[in-house]
């Protein structure tokens, strides 16, 4: 019998600064929309539900194409997190657009290209 994984903000964390670079910008920039949508107060409960669903899917280990797959290991997670995106997009404000691009610049900085650590 399949676990059903528990989103916390600690595990989103976590996975995120393991896996950002392997991952890549499009799927970290996605997940950190939908991750600041989660926290808006504004955001209904229904579209909570949607998010939650997409980010527990995105940090449990054991997918439909697990992560550690070269090139095609973050695809299933791109999936789910598009698919959430597109139906709590109405959601995500220009304000957790910019904040999720102010980290993600801080995690993928120009000079570089990788991922940092910084805590948050």
């Amino acid at each position: 019998m399949p676990v059903v994984p528990e989103f916390t903000e600690a595990s989103f964390r976590q996975k995120l600064q393991r896996y950002a670079l392997a991952a890549g910008r499009e799927v970290v920039e996605w997940a950190l929309q939908l991750f600041y949508a989660l926290q808006a107060p504004g955001t209904p409960k229904w579209a909570r539900t949607v998010i939650l669903g997409a980010l527990a899917y995105f940090i449990f280990p054991a997918d439909a194409i697990p992560d550690m797959v070269p090139g095609a290991g973050y695809a299933d997670d791109l999936g789910a997190l598009a698919a959430a995106l597109a139906m709590v997009h109405l959601h995500v404000t220009d304000d957790i657009r910019a904040k999720a691009g102010k980290k993600l610049a801080a995690w993928f900085p120009p000079e570089s290209g990788g991922a940092t650590s910084d805590g948050e």
